[in-house]
């Protein structure tokens, strides 16, 4: 059975993948690339783990030569974009690329592209400017314009809520650049970048790791905008001042609940057995299930001590490590 069509397939309906083991049917398979290269997804990872699909298994399992030329051209542009020396063409309709590794102190770069030969900068991105240093970008036309401010204060709100909108949903990659655009439906700001593969925060825009939500950031794991600063500081105030009492409330409640959770847990895992286990249990007396089961217990009374003393000997010191280190650096700085 395919576990993508929930379908029955014979054997030879499952094709093999050099990157893992999971197996879909080749009619799933085909679908699932299709799309995920007409989204740019590349490179695209297995349907059931995130292994990178090999180019020779897209290639086989792709039927169109289109969407295998697109996979080709979206692959390489990604690892382009992802090189710091690549630099593209400005000109419009040109796509270019021009390596320019080492060329800080020679800025001036030309496109290599037959027909084009345009000339831009490597610092800026920007046509070549040889008056002077570069320029910023110019911003997009805005509502402060002498055209805009002839329209109607309804059109002007109205546009105004738009680029909102907008500067919400769309934002640019920290490392790369590219253009993300995040739904609103209310997923977490975790944000992996599909073109470099950067790990950032939506809303501070900073390359993460996975504890930038639990760091005194201001950052939330959901939400639109990070806390103010006064929130922050309440915040980190409250973590301080009642982190005693909350480890000990949770190391009490810990304690008990190991200590006696796992003899429990293991006495009805060895009762309840696994695969088979009925038959096994049939074979045995009385007796011997209940010697069975009475050892485990035992044992799990002698290792759940050292269990808890090690969760608690190692926990409680890395929680207030964290408190009275990070969360106090933060809160004076």
């Amino acid at each position: 059975e395919c576990p993508l069509c929930l379908l029955p397939q014979p054997p030879e309906a499952f094709p093999t993948l050099a990157s893992c083991t999971h197996r879909s049917c080749w009619a799933c398979l085909e679908q699932y690339l299709r799309l995920a290269v007409s989204e740019s997804r590349v490179p695209v990872s297995c349907p059931h783990c995130p292994a990178a699909l090999q180019p020779t298994d897209v290639h086989r399992l792709l039927p169109e030569p289109a969407l295998r030329d697109k996979y080709e051209e979206f692959l390489l542009r990604r690892l382009l974009v992802a090189d710091p020396g690549t630099r593209w063409c400005p000109a419009p309709d040109c796509s270019y690329a021009v390596f320019a590794h080492g060329c800080a102190e020679c800025p001036r770069l030309t496109c290599g592209r037959e027909g084009c030969g345009t000339e831009f900068c490597y610092h800026c991105r920007q046509p070549w400017h040889s008056d002077g240093p570069c320029a910023p970008v110019p911003p997009a036309p805005s509502l402060a314009t002498p055209t805009a401010q002839l329209a109607q204060p309804e059109e002007l709100a109205h546009g105004e809520a738009l680029a909102q909108a907008e500067a919400e949903d769309i934002k640019v990659c920290p490392r790369c650049s590219a253009f993300i655009m995040k739904i609103n439906d209310g997923s977490c700001n975790r944000m992996n970048c599909t073109v470099c593969g950067c790990l950032f925060c939506w809303l501070c825009l900073r390359e993460i790791s996975d504890v930038h939500f639990l760091s005194p950031s201001g950052c939330t794991f959901w939400g639109k905008r990070p806390w103010s600063r006064t929130r922050r500081i309440l915040w980190q105030l409250g973590m301080v001042l009642g982190a005693p009492m909350l480890i000990s409330l949770a190391a009490g409640v810990a304690v008990p609940v190991i200590t006696i959770g796992i003899p429990i847990y293991l006495g009805r895992k060895v009762l309840a057995g696994g695969p088979g286990a009925s038959s096994r249990r049939s074979s045995l007396s009385g007796c011997q299930q209940c010697l069975s089961v009475t050892s485990s217990v035992l044992l799990s009374l002698f290792v759940s001590p050292i269990i808890t003393a090690l969760t608690v000997g190692v926990g409680v010191p890395l929680v207030l490590a964290y408190v009275y280190g990070t969360v106090v650096l933060s809160l004076c700085r």
